[in-house]
């Protein structure tokens, strides 16, 4: 006979232990259930818990179809028994069957919404129901209460069932187990309910090797992520793992893939969602202007401090901070950074009082951090810190396939601003398709808007594309570092002193004739001393790897703009211009 809730007599243990382990088991519940994680990982960890703690075991949890996405979605009507997915505790023989709890007390709690009872189980349902062999003088007790959600009017969507074995003539508080299950019931509810709709979908399923590709598109659509390649796809598909962890985030990628986008993809998809989203370009600020943005400064700290005023590290709390162009900073404030990530603490500029801030941290860089490890202009400790899962964000050229999507998505948006209906030939965007677009999505969106912008027509043809009227000079980038440098800074300097190498005062022929036994003979030596040159192979370093700014080579050498100027001068280095 199957009792309900409101119809069952208990009889009560005045056990001492027993209150305090029901509260014990709760307060676990509540910590595992808070915490990051799959759901069926969290479920299982839970009947886990009741079995260790309460003594309730062979527990099981069911969840319709309703529980899937969003939990608060109404059933449309009285639940049935199938579609059901069931999640038991490792200790019950066949795993996670639709047997798991027997099927008249599944169809009774979700048809009704109403607790249930069996106080003898071998009685009234039979030896078959029983979880395992049970002893003849032992009495094995089976309680299911619904897990009920909704915003207005509460549909079941669940089951949570466990067994008690005990001595017949032993005093059970079956009560208290079954208040233990319903506040069980209503946790699993909320956390459901506040769970991602994408994690909810996978409980109970098999694990899968690789996001499919439909589920990929929705986290493409949710955050503007356009592309359809399988590059992009294996970006999402990290993304979707790393998002709802507290784990330290490193952006790697060419200037222009979109690492801001992908930053605050990572951060809509956490747990974290709610709180704020703080981004900093180290690139963009010195080193004492970077150390009061992040850490913030007391009153009077210095010249112009006129009030006190919060970094970002405050303004992130609870939060994320995106530090982008994290390999800009200078090795001084690398060792200050340091120690606010490691101990999560830190003290304003000018104050004494420490300030301890709860930050999730996403970085991002275009620069070969483990060369810079290695010439010990990045230190390895920081290194090791902020590179905890690294992902790599492809560039332009190694995804072709979405050049089409991204210039469409540019065009659109320009007709939107400025009121116009152009549109691509398939010409075009084949055309672009095949370009190398060394600055990659952002080049791409200003190709779209200067093409769009001086467009003859309606339509905009394969002669309106900058390559092909020659007006596009980016394809320049696109050629070795060394070629561009030689030809700019050294390639001048040996014509101009071959003539002098020749005997003075004959005619062309003879400086011809001279040049060339100067050029056949062997080369001799540079009369120049090791550290200077290896100070200028240094310094040409510097500036091909800022994009030939001094003021970002002053930073990576140490240095200041004006010693970089006077050091380009000395060693006649001739500044490229773009």
């Amino acid at each position: 006979m199957i009792e309900s809730a409101e119809s069952a007599v208990f009889a009560y243990d005045d056990g001492s232990n027993r209150e305090q382990r029901s509260l014990d088991a709760l307060y676990e519940v509540g910590k595992l259930l808070a915490s990051p994680g799959g759901t069926e990982r969290k479920l299982l960890s839970v009947l886990r818990v009741l079995a260790s703690f309460t003594g309730l075991r062979h527990g099981a949890v069911g969840l319709t179809e309703s529980a899937s996405g969003s939990i608060a979605a109404k059933s449309g009507g009285a639940a049935t028994l199938r579609p059901l997915r069931i999640i038991t505790s490792s200790e019950r023989p066949g795993g996670g069957s639709i047997d798991a709890i027997p099927p008249p007390i599944v169809t009774s709690v979700l048809k009704t919404g109403i607790a249930a009872v069996i106080k003898d189980v071998r009685a009234e349902l039979g030896a078959a129901a029983l979880p395992e062999p049970v002893s003849t003088d032992a009495t094995a007790t089976l309680l299911a209460v619904p897990i009920r959600a909704g915003d207005v009017v509460p549909a079941t969507v669940g089951i949570v069932a466990a067994y008690r074995v005990h001595q017949p003539s032993a005093s059970q508080a079956l009560a208290g187990d079954l208040r233990l299950l319903e506040m069980v019931a209503a946790l699993l509810a909320q956390s459901l309910r506040t769970s991602a709709p994408a994690e909810a979908e996978s409980v109970g399923a098999a694990p899968k090797r690789a996001v499919p590709p439909q589920r990929t598109a929705r986290i493409a659509d949710r955050f503007s992520i356009v592309g359809e390649s399988p590059e992009i796809h294996a970006v999402h598909a990290r993304i979707g793992k790393v998002a709802p962890t507290r784990a330290t985030v490193l952006l790697r990628g060419e200037s222009g893939t979109g690492k801001e986008l992908f930053a605050t993809a990572i951060h809509r998809a956490s747990t974290r969602r709610d709180k704020p989203f703080v981004k900093v370009n180290c690139a963009a600020l010195s080193e004492s202007l970077l150390e009061s943005e992040l850490f913030g400064h007391e009153k009077g700290a210095f010249t112009g401090a006129l009030e006190r005023k919060k970094g970002r590290f405050e303004l992130a709390d609870g939060g994320t901070l995106f530090l982008d162009e994290i390999g800009d900073i200078s090795p001084a404030f690398q060792a200050k950074l340091l120690r606010a990530l490691q101990e999560g603490e830190f003290e304003r500029v000018g104050g004494s009082s420490t300030i301890r801030v709860d930050v999730r941290l996403v970085t991002a860089t275009n620069r070969d951090l483990e060369a810079a490890v290695l010439r010990g202009q990045f230190r390895a400790d920081l290194y090791f810190r902020i590179c905890v899962v690294p992902i790599t964000l492809p560039p332009l050229r190694e995804r072709r396939g979405d050049i089409p999507l991204l210039a469409q998505v540019f065009l659109d948006r320009f007709n939107r601003e400025n009121g116009a209906s152009l549109r691509f030939s398939a010409a075009a965007l084949e055309r672009l398709r095949g370009c190398t677009f060394p600055g990659n999505i952002r080049e791409l969106e200003n190709c779209v808007s200067r093409v769009a912008t001086l467009a003859s027509g309606p339509v905009i043809d394969l002669d309106d594309v900058s390559c092909v009227g020659d007006t596009c000079f980016s394809a320049r980038l696109g050629q070795p570092e060394p070629t561009r440098i030689s030809t700019a800074g050294l390639s001048d300097r040996p014509a101009a002193s071959a003539p002098a190498a020749g005997t003075g005062g004959g005619d062309d022929a003879s400086r011809a004739s001279s040049t060339s036994e100067v050029a056949a003979a062997p080369t001799p030596p540079v009369a120049r001393p090791a550290p200077t040159r290896a100070a200028r192979e240094e310094l040409i370093d510097a500036m091909e790897r800022s994009g030939w700014v001094q003021a970002k080579a002053a930073r990576l050498l140490g240095m200041t703009p004006r010693q970089i100027a006077y050091a380009l001068k000395k060693h006649g280095i001739d500044v490229l211009k773009f």
